[in-house]
Formats: structure tokens, sequence, C-alpha cells
């Protein structure tokens, strides 16, 4: 009898009250890693959350379980194109937990640059991307690396 590997747990962080135009993205990259992994917050890809956020919680509950949700990840996934305080939050809790990170990044618009707290990041993994095929390859990629 063959032990299969564990299933990777994923804490995928997106923007949500920093804006959610990118949502439907969120949406399709949480869809993608579902297949491979178990996402720990899918709710971030769901439609019915606005940019105000959940509304069946407290702030503190959210909090509180989200923390509870990052501390049992493997790793991270983050879509870092919309900037958010509380993604930028979660990063440095992940940094000080030592969780391996990728953050992915649209690279269309040539206005707005990547925070350098994010991308200088050496324990972060960051990868530009111009479609979401690219963005699904390079999460194929982490996630063979940390799974070796």
């Amino acid at each position: 009898m063959t032990l299969l590997p564990p299933r990777l747990k994923i804490y995928f962080a997106a923007s949500i009250r920093g804006g959610r135009a990118d949502q439907e993205k969120y949406n399709q990259l949480i869809h993608f890693l579902s297949s491979n992994v178990e996402v720990l917050t899918e709710h971030v890809g769901d439609a019915s959350i606005g940019s105000t956020g959940e509304k069946d919680l407290q702030e503190r509950d959210i909090h509180q379980r989200d923390l509870k949700w990052l501390t049992a990840a493997d790793a991270v996934v983050a879509e870092v194109t919309t900037p958010s305080l509380g993604v930028g939050y979660e990063l440095g809790i992940a940094e000080k937990m030592n969780k391996p990170t990728l953050c992915l990044y649209e690279d269309t618009n040539e206005d707005r640059k990547l925070s350098a707290m994010i991308s200088g990041n050496p324990k972060f993994r960051t990868f530009h991307y111009h479609d979401l095929d690219q963005a699904k390859e390079e999460i194929i990629s982490f996630i063979h690396s940390i799974s070796l």
C-alpha cells in the first residue's frame, strides 16, 4: 500500500476592501488551485462579497478566523495587483511564520508598480504575469517546489 502525500493547504490572499475589480480573476485562480490543493480561503473569490467585506461576521471574528487559517496553511498564494492593507498584513504574518509565499502581480498597468516591500523581499517568490495562463503555470511550479 502506498501512502499519498498529504494535500497541501493554501491560504489565498487578495484584495477585498481594497477593491473588488479583480474578483473574477481571484475566483478563476482559486478554482484552478482547488483542483490541486485545499484552498482555505475560497470565499475571497466569491462575487457576493463586495468591497465592504463579509457581512455575516464581526471584524474581530474575521481576523481570528483568518489568522487560524494562515497558521494552518502550508503556503500562501497572494494576488497582489490591487493594493490591499489586509493582504500586506497577511504577507507580513506569513513571512514571520516562514510560510512559502507566491505573490502574483498582473503587469499590465505601466503607471502602477508593485511595492518594493513585496518585490524586494527575498523570502517571497514574486511573479509578474500578463495573462491567467502564465499565472497558473507559475502556481504549478510553486506547488511543485514546496511539495518536494
